[in-house]
Order: structure tokens, then C-alpha cells, then sequence
């Protein structure tokens, strides 16, 4: 056989044996406090808060997929009507898109999410006129509806938790309706820091976990996907977060960071081999007639696929000598 042809056996055996490219690993030193795990016990505080307003609407994202919710504004479709409310009066139906709101006749509100709505029903007395301008299978309609008092606080939303691993290193979890209300923020608003990664460009500003973030470059968050969105922005390098810590506001230019890279291969088909990956390093020459693996705690070297020898760290410390 030929150089040519062995030459052409190892780059055919080369690609065929390939292995897939690894998954991105989760990332490393993720630190999630046991006692935030779970939020907080307030819901006595909360059916002690004041009700606000009722117009019968529950309602949530249009947007169907996770890669919609990153790549696509947020819009409020209506999820479902109570029967004998303002909203059913009003005509409003499941599936209707809702584009604009005007209180008594004011200015235009573009609401995209659940807290700001929940916020004008808060904020908007009973008696209240609400215009509303919707989308219904793609032609826009207009309607009115008139708020009444809320007789009971509205259900108890379950927490939702968020990862962020690829420039910040964090974990949000939603506000309990408490904690967004004590912030100005309608229920569902703002985003609370319940994990941190030892890694994190945010652990040198000061922030701690539990932190409340209201607001991110002026902003208000209406809900963690709000904060994940602007942190995600390919041009961004910093933000600056409006935060809440037992009662008190602060804010922190927040920098950015990126992942970083810590894989390298390199093949010469027959020749010479090598691969770098998290801390493990191989090395191989003509087909693996000569190999050597090696990590921080131990090493092997084979040579003809027979004769092999290897060391590492044993599992004790050294004697120090007095």
C-alpha cells in the first residue's frame, strides 16, 4: 500500500470515528443558598394588602416558545374571562391580543406583561373607565369596560426560577407579589437574586443574594425575562441595575462577561493527535502507537497498545518535618 492510499485510510478513518461535539457544560461554582430555595413564607402579609380593582381578565404571554420569549417582544394575550365580569361584559374573548389601554380617557398604555396590567388594576380606583384596543385574529378591535373593587386578593402565583450561565452567572426567581408591591412593581414584577456563581462579574458590585432587581437601565422589570433579555444583547457590556435590599434602594453598574474557552483538538490524520478539554489533556502519535493522558491528579502513558505505566496523587497529604 501506497503513502497516498494510507494517507487516504486515515483521513476516512479519521472522520468516521469523530466523536460529536460535547454539550455545553453547566457552569461551574453555581451557588444556591438552601434557604432561598423555596420563597418566602408572606402570605399572611399579603391578603393583608390592599386589593385594587377587578376587570375579570387573566391573562399571560402570547409568545409559545422559550425561543420566542428571547428573541421576540413580549405581548399579552387573554387567557381566559370570568364569567359575569367587566371583561365578559365588555365582549373580551380567549385568545384576544391586547395592544393598548387607556384609564378615564388618558394616554395610551402598552402593557406586555401580567404585572402591568395586575399594576394598572392596582393603581386605577374603582368606578374607573378602561378603553381597551385589542387584536382579534388579526383585525384590531376597541372596547370599554368598567373597573369594579376586588372582593378578595387574586390567587397566589407559584415562584419561577431562571439560570443565566453564559455571561453573568446567576439564578432569578419571580417576586412574590409582596415584595414586588413593597417596590412599586405590579404583582409578578422584578426579579430576585437567588443564585451566584464564584465566577461572577456581579459578585465585586456589591450584590447579594436575595437582592431585588426593579429596574435595569431605567427600565422597570416586569419579570425576570425583562433582565435575562437585556444581560443577553450581544452589544451590551454593562447594566445598570436599580435594586431593593430590606427596604432600601441602591443601584450598581453591573458589567458583563462571556463564557470562556477551554477546549482545543487538533488532528493530523495517522500522524499526531492532541485534545484539551476542562482540564484533561491526550496526546497520541501515528494511530496510537504512543499515547499519554494526563489530568491535575494523575497521568498514563502506553506505548505499542501494550506496555503501559501510569502515576497520580494518592489520597493522603505529605508529612511536614518539624
Amino acid at each position: 500500500m501506497n503513502v497516498s492510499r494510507l494517507l487516504l485510510l486515515g483521513c476516512l478513518t479519521a472522520c468516521s470515528l469523530a466523536p460529536d461535539l460535547p454539550p455545553r457544560p453547566p457552569l461551574a461554582g453555581m451557588e444556591e443558598p438552601l434557604d432561598l430555595l423555596a420563597e418566602p413564607d408572606d402570605e399572611a402579609a399579603r391578603q393583608l394588602l390592599p386589593a385594587g380593582s377587578f376587570a375579570g381578565l387573566v391573562l399571560d404571554d402570547a409568545r409559545d416558545t422559550l425561543a420566542a420569549k428571547l428573541d421576540q417582544e413580549a405581548q399579552l394575550r387573554v387567557a381566559a374571562v370570568v364569567d359575569n365580569s367587566p371583561a365578559d361584559a365588555a365582549g373580551l374573548q380567549p385568545g384576544d391580543l391586547l395592544l393598548e389601554a387607556r384609564v378615564d380617557g388618558g394616554a395610551a398604555r402598552v402593557l406586555r406583561r401580567p404585572s402591568e396590567w395586575r399594576q394598572l388594576e392596582l393603581d386605577t380606583a374603582p368606578g374607573s373607565t378602561v378603553e381597551l384596543f385589542v387584536d382579534r385574529a388579526g383585525r384590531e378591535a376597541r372596547t370599554e369596560l368598567r373597573l369594579v373593587a376586588r372582593v378578595r386578593p387574586a390567587p397566589r402565583t407559584a415562584a419561577e426560577r431562571f439560570r443565566e450561565e453564559d455571561r453573568v452567572g446567576i439564578v432569578l426567581r419571580t417576586a412574590t407579589e409582596t415584595e414586588a408591591r413593597a417596590a412599586n412593581l405590579g404583582p409578578g414584577g422584578g426579579a430576585v437574586l437567588v443564585g451566584l456563581a464564584r465566577s461572577s462579574p456581579w459578585r465585586a458590585t456589591g450584590l447579594r443574594f436575595g437582592d431585588l432587581v426593579t429596574a435595569v437601565d431605567g427600565v422597570p422589570v416586569a419579570h425576570p425575562q425583562d433582565l435575562l433579555a437585556r444581560i443577553r444583547r450581544p452589544d451590551a457590556e454593562s447594566l445598570r441595575l436599580d435594586c431593593r435590599r430590606n427596604g432600601a434602594t441602591f443601584a450598581v453598574d453591573a458589567p458583563l462577561s462571556q463564557r470562556g474557552s477551554d477546549l482545543t483538538e487538533i488532528t493530523l490524520p495517522i500522524l499526531f493527535s492532541y485534545e484539551a478539554d476542562r482540564g484533561r489533556s491526550e496526546w497520541s502519535l501515528l494511530l496510537g502507537l504512543v499515547n499519554y493522558r494526563s489530568t491535575a491528579a494523575a497521568w498514563r502513558f502506553r506505548l505499542l497498545w501494550l506496555i503501559g505505566f501510569g502515576g497520580g496523587d494518592a489520597d493522603r497529604l505529605l508529612e511536614v518535618g518539624g
